[in-house]
């Protein structure tokens, strides 16, 4: 484990690329295992759920992963510029990979036009962990930004349980509850801890303004999601979105 650590820190353009090789390694073996019937039926269904399928691990990983972070060196909250642990990098490379890899899935495949919000978002987070890779500073703050992956599990699950045509089953019910609670919790909680961070300490941060558009940015993205989880889980339409073969339209219902 330590000839590891020492290797990313070393080579962390080669952990990153390795990274984003072991999920699309990961994406091709989740091709193997059964999916409803309803996903077969339609091209964009089928992708939509193995790229769903791919995220979800991501985010069981690094959520589980950024957790036991802060739960071994609590400093990561107080001193987000700072704080850097070799286990921490690692996280932040393996998490960087993903969503190099995702990105290209989307764009090669040729979903970018439908999915330039997923993109857009995926620039972001690419931008500010590869300044904490390269850099070292902000590697505490990248940790908690991951915690948003914990509802990430949630939000992923209900999509493919949306996707497979299972909004009336008990476990689509349940897992709304939690989407809602951890979308509240660890993603919006997460977000704007990190913008309250970068204000109160923005007068001595490196880069201060770019970090804080960029959470900016992220913060309305996040609202806006919000508004549409609340409108569609807990306020739905009369009149249901059918799903559109290469349009994300259904992500938004």
């Amino acid at each position: 484990m330590e000839g590891l650590l020492s290797l990313t820190q070393r080579s962390p353009g080669l952990c990153v690329a390795a990274s984003s090789l072991m999920f699309r390694v990961v994406h091709w073996l989740l091709q193997t295992l059964p999916r409803p019937k309803a996903v077969e039926l339609d091209a964009f269904r089928a992708w939509k759920w193995k790229n769903l399928s791919v995220s979800l691990v991501h985010s069981l990983l690094t959520g589980s992963w950024a957790i036991t972070c802060v739960l071994l060196w609590p400093e990561m909250l107080h001193q987000i510029y700072s704080t850097f642990t070799p286990v921490s990098y690692l996280l932040i490379c393996v998490s960087t990979g993903y969503f190099v890899q995702d990105a290209c899935d989307i764009i090669f495949t040729g979903h970018a036009r439908g999915s330039w919000e997923f993109l857009l978002h995926h620039v972001l987070v690419i931008w500010c962990f590869l300044y904490a890779i390269c850099t070292t500073h902000y590697v505490a703050g990248a940790v908690i930004a991951l915690f948003v992956e914990v509802n990430s599990v949630f939000l992923h699950m209900r999509l493919m349980l949306k996707i497979a045509g299972a909004q009336s089953s008990p476990l689509y019910h349940i897992n709304k509850m939690l989407n809602l609670f951890t979308y509240v919790t660890f993603r919006l909680g997460a977000q704007f801890y990190i913008t309250w961070y970068i204000l109160h300490n923005y007068s001595w941060l490196d880069h201060g303004g770019y970090f804080l558009t960029t959470m900016v940015l992220m913060n309305i993205m996040m609202l806006i999601y919000f508004y549409r989880l609340l409108r569609a889980d807990f306020f739905p339409n009369r009149k249901a979105h059918p799903i559109q073969n290469g349009s994300t339209k259904f992500l938004r219902d």
